[in-house]
């Protein structure tokens, strides 16, 4: 088995060897859902957007299964003071982005978000790509296993306001769900978890690894929550 033991030098590969029997069904949802289930807004055809990628790390918390999640400094120019999973734009050094170079530039940029060991961290699985209209960046979600656990904190407020794990068995809890409404009009799903509003892109990647790993319980999809006029 290959871990991904840093983002510098070597290959960084994909393992499901030794994962906990709970990723299972996520790990299924990965190897079949299509790009069309996870979103409307896939890459644009001409290859426009910039190539970015995101880490859907998993570990195992005080009360089971978790993901880890940061926010984004109020002062960003994009997706500001907004809960999203660690990650960027890839750099040259990340290599080439139809190969190793999502799974790499996930990794670093974690490591540079949220202080994250990228040694123990084992990649599983990568999602089709998507696309973001309102920033351009066309995002490749890569998923690890915390295998081994490393402390994690804001390692530049410029950038983040914060890092924090949430129980998926918050995520799961109908209590927790609504229908967020963006001024624009557009609704999508919501999170209320750990004194947060998960919206947007990452709400929407959580609903659907949520709903197709089988994990999903019914929730009322009247439950609205309004957005702020600058979000």
């Amino acid at each position: 088995m290959t871990r991904a033991s840093g983002t510098q030098g070597g290959p960084v590969t994909l393992s499901k060897e030794g994962l906990p029997g709970w990723l299972d069904p996520v790990v299924h949802a990965v190897e079949t859902v299509r790009p069309q289930q996870l979103s409307r807004f896939l890459p644009p055809e001409d290859g426009a957007g910039r190539q970015s990628a995101v880490l859907i790390l998993f570990g195992e918390g005080e009360r089971g299964p978790e993901l880890l999640l940061m926010e984004r400094a109020s002062s960003l120019r994009s997706h500001a003071g907004q809960p999203s999973f660690p990650g960027g734009a890839l750099d040259p050094e990340d290599g080439d982005p139809a190969g190793d170079g999502p799974l790499r530039a996930a990794l670093r940029e974690a490591e540079e978000e949220t202080g994250l060991d990228p040694s123990g961290v084992q990649l599983f699985g990568v999602l089709p790509r998507l696309y973001i209209p309102v920033s351009g960046f066309v995002v490749t979600p890569v998923l690890g296993w915390w295998r081994v656990p490393s402390p994690v904190g804001v390692v530049d407020p410029n950038e983040t306001a914060r890092v924090f794990t949430v129980p998926v068995v918050d995520l799961t809890d109908p209590a927790n769900r609504a229908t967020a409404v963006h001024p624009s009009g557009h609704r999508g799903p919501a999170f209320m978890v750990e004194s947060a509003l998960v919206w947007g892109f990452t709400a929407g990647i959580i609903d659907r690894l949520m709903h197709f790993a089988g994990w999903e319980r019914p929730w009322d999809r009247e439950k609205q929550v309004p957005l702020d006029w600058r979000a």
